[in-house]
């Protein structure tokens, strides 16, 4: 099957979407003009029918090399033949303002360094996930592309031929010659009318490349693993939606968890969890201005509660509600892992753990950031009264089971990070609230998790009030300040949890399952990877209790799980294979925050 190993991409991106480069040249994933729109570029998802924009050489041998252009977003693969080396630097213009209809567009500049080489240009679009067909217009600029929905144009200098709705090109260059390409949004109907020069292209390439250095110069880490922590902080800002501040918890969507398998989700969406956690890691790190948008956005959707007073699991990026689920099933999914799910079905769960990490992003930002204000607070008020009155029922949890409620522990954890943090948070400021009745309710919860989410039998927390499987979200308990991180029962769960699966335990080689999913019913069939996430919060919970060698031993280890970018998704296989949607944001974040903790501890 002709798919591209996901570690193999890179991604480029001006917070309004983003798009998957291969270290083959090729673009297999693009969605425009936003994250969440229809893709026009679809290959990972179909090596047939998802369209892709290739250029490679001909007639030749070649190996490649993919690297980022020091401390940017700006993507360099390198070809490297027997008597030539050209290059395709891919990036998408961002500067100072936020890039706007006109000017939202991608380029793909092509130079030659070393001797002269033949190269094929492929640019095959296949609109709204390959649902829509288009017309194709050449002109002396390139080529407009026009669906029912989308028009785009390609423009370029290099004279193209078309063949069945797509564009090809042979061109030869010889040493120190480029050319250029890019894509754009135009009016339908229109053609291809201009094409940027090579005097604009380069500058766009330096303002951009002189945009993300001047935004990166903000970070305050400069401890042992500096350049990781940066290149995470650089892929969680492309994962930003700049005009309303949210972030997307992955830009791609039905990337598996386990090839062959149906644990497929679309992840171009902003949940509270993932968002408050990206909060968190960017103020630790010195990026402020990120902590306070996201916050404005969280403002905004407290605005639009429930009609009984709860928050959403997840929203669109633009806020919107409603994330029907369907699938896809024209397309047969990356290497065959079908269904190809768009939409999020999981919108509707309820999950009341997003309570306890909304809340503490808060109290955080508020700390660390700026203070909050009044009527922010009445809105917060209400969410907590509501996890007052409702942290008793069952639910779906952090992992979305789509098998049915259950009381998980990690959600009742959360419910108790909401009321304490709640707590602080009016005391701090001052603010009114039912403290007697938040008193007494955090406390309750505290003695419920200690008696029910306690297993006497297997000398560590569970999953689930009653069962005998582990979970690593638990790992958070002392993250979050629930027990101290040298209190007996969370130094016997850590070893419960640091044995390997087939003896009852959730960590091979260093890697850590997030469950067991031969002993939890989550509603679906077929094996997954470890959870990268999951192995950081394993770094913190050891860090946290003293265990330093170890940590640095198991997050050194887990560095070289990253992809030659730096770059992680959801999952690592059994063979050390990325799985999952990618790049994952819940990853980055507990990277960032176990080098913090890990670094600060270790000094």
């Amino acid at each position: 099957m002709n798919y591209v190993p996901i570690e193999n991409y890179g991604i480029v991106g001006n917070m309004q979407t983003v798009a998957l480069v291969g270290n083959n040249g090729s673009i297999d994933w693009f969605c425009f003009p936003r994250f969440d729109s229809p893709s026009v570029f679809a290959k990972v998802l179909d090596s047939k029918k998802g369209g892709w924009f290739t250029i490679t050489p001909i007639e030749t041998e070649y190996k490649c090399k993919q690297f980022y252009w020091p401390d940017t977003n700006v993507l360099v693969t390198r070809f490297l033949t027997d008597d030539s080396v050209f290059q395709i630097v891919d990036y998408m213009p961002v500067g100072h303002d936020l890039p706007t209809k006109d000017d939202n567009y991608l380029v793909r500049k092509v130079n030659v360094i070393r001797g002269k080489v033949k190269l094929r240009v492929e640019c095959r679009p296949a609109f709204d996930y390959g649902r829509q067909a288009h017309q194709t217009v050449l002109s002396e600029f390139g080529a407009a592309f026009h669906s029912d929905d989308l028009s785009l144009a390609l423009s370029t200098q290099v004279p193209l031929k078309e063949k069945k709705g797509a564009i090809f090109a042979e061109i030869m260059l010889e040493e120190e010659e480029s050319v250029n390409f890019s894509i754009t949004e135009i009016q339908s109907g229109s053609s291809c009318t201009s094409c940027r020069s090579k005097d604009d292209i380069y500058t766009d390439f330096t303002t951009t490349v002189h945009f993300w250095r001047d935004w990166l110069k903000q970070c305050s880490y400069t401890g042992r693993w500096r350049e990781m922590v940066h290149r995470s902080a650089l892929t969680l800002k492309l994962l930003t939606y700049a005009p309303t501040g949210a972030i997307v918890a992955a830009p791609t969507c039905s990337l598996p968890e386990g090839i062959g398998g149906e644990r497929n989700w679309d992840y171009r969406y902003t949940w509270i969890r993932d968002a408050s956690f990206t909060v968190y890691a960017f103020m630790r790190i010195g990026f402020h201005q990120e902590a306070k948008e996201f916050m404005q956005w969280i403002q905004d959707r407290c605005e639009e509660l429930n009609a009984d007073g709860s928050l959403q699991i997840m929203y669109g990026i633009d806020g919107r509600h409603q994330l029907i689920e369907e699938h896809l099933d024209h397309l047969e999914g990356y290497r065959q892992s079908a269904p190809v799910r768009i939409g999020n079905g999981a919108y509707d769960q309820l999950q009341l753990d997003i309570y306890g990490e909304l809340l503490d992003a808060v109290y955080l930002y508020n700390k660390h950031g700026e203070l909050i204000s009044y009527d922010f607070w009445k809105n917060l008020r209400k969410l907590v009264n509501w996890v007052a009155d409702n942290w008793q029922r069952k639910d779906e949890g952090i992992w979305e089971v789509r098998g049915g409620q259950n009381h998980f522990v990690y959600s009742k954890l959360m419910s108790w990070v909401a009321l304490d943090r709640a707590i602080r948070l009016a005391d701090k400021r001052s603010f009114p609230a039912d403290r007697d009745k938040w008193l007494k309710v955090r406390d309750d919860i505290y003695e419920e998790i200690m008696e029910k989410g306690w297993n006497e039998e297997l000398q560590a927390f569970v999953q689930s009030y009653g069962s005998d499987t582990l979970d690593a979200a638990n790992l958070m308990m002392p993250l979050v300040f629930f027990v101290s991180p040298k209190d007996e029962r969370m130094l016997k769960t850590l070893d419960a949890m640091n044995r390997p699966p087939n003896k009852g335990g959730l960590v091979s080689d260093g890697l850590v399952f997030r469950y067991d999913v031969s002993l939890t019913e989550d509603g679906l069939v077929g094996e997954e990877g470890t959870f990268n996430i999951c192995t950081f919060w394993m770094v913190e919970a050891l860090t946290r209790a003293g265990r330093l060698e170890e940590a640095r031993l198991l997050f050194e280890q887990m560095l070289g799980y990253a992809n030659h970018l730096g770059l992680y998704s959801e999952e690592t296989g059994a063979t050390g294979e990325a799985l999952g949607n990618y790049p994952q944001a819940f990853t980055h974040l507990a990277l960032i925050s176990a080098a913090y903790n890990l670094d600060k501890a270790l000094a």
